[in-house]
């Protein structure tokens, strides 16, 4: 059964780091692949260099697999032989699942409530199967994610429902994993 770590901070609190940090240790104690599966993608100039400079980052013997919305899927599929996976990040996990169909999703999101908690309910039974799948691994899996709850509402019912989605789904997350982490200014408080 695949041993679960949560990982949540701010942006640049330090939350790759640690991840990366988590799974060189079970690499030299256990040996095997460790599998980075990266959902961001590369929609602007900004975004490519942000991706390049995590992937150099990264140890080169490391396998990357871009999976923006299918993340359980990625698990079954390019994970079986793995010491370790880690999942970066869960935000844009949401993000990518929210604007899936572009400004169609984002149009209903805003125009009807019933349509936002369908959206919520693709996000929650992708991270439900995203555990599921951890489970059934042989694999530690390490979750990272962005904390976006302390801050201001946001100005805009999209940013509001994001918000709200990002809280159950980290809660989701907490719930589940077998340990949890705050990070802040680069170090780890661990919650579970």
């Amino acid at each position: 059964m695949g041993y679960l770590t949560f990982i949540l901070g701010g942006a640049r609190s330090g939350k790759s780091r640690y991840a990366q940090g988590l799974a060189e240790k079970i690499e030299e104690e256990r040996g095997g692949e460790v599998v980075y599966l990266a959902t961001g993608s590369a929609g602007d100039e900004e975004m490519r260099e942000r991706i390049a400079k995590h992937r150099k980052s990264r140890p080169a013997n490391w396998k990357t697999v871009e999976a923006e919305c299918e993340i359980s899927t990625a698990i079954a599929e390019e994970c079986r032989e793995s010491s370790v996976i880690i999942i970066d990040c869960i935000t844009l996990l949401i993000t990518n699942i929210l604007l899936a169909k572009g400004e169609d999703v984002e149009e209903r999101a805003l125009r009807e409530e019933r349509e936002s908690l369908e959206v919520e309910e693709l996000v929650l039974t992708e991270v439900e199967h995203i555990i599921e799948k951890s489970r059934k691994t042989e694999a530690d899996v390490i979750i990272v994610s962005n904390e976006v709850g302390t801050g201001i509402v946001p100005e805009y019912k999209l940013g509001r429902i994001f918000r709200d989605i990002a809280g159950r789904v980290h809660q989701l997350l907490a719930a589940e994993a077998d340990e949890v982490y705050f990070m802040s200014a680069g170090l780890a408080q661990r919650l579970k």
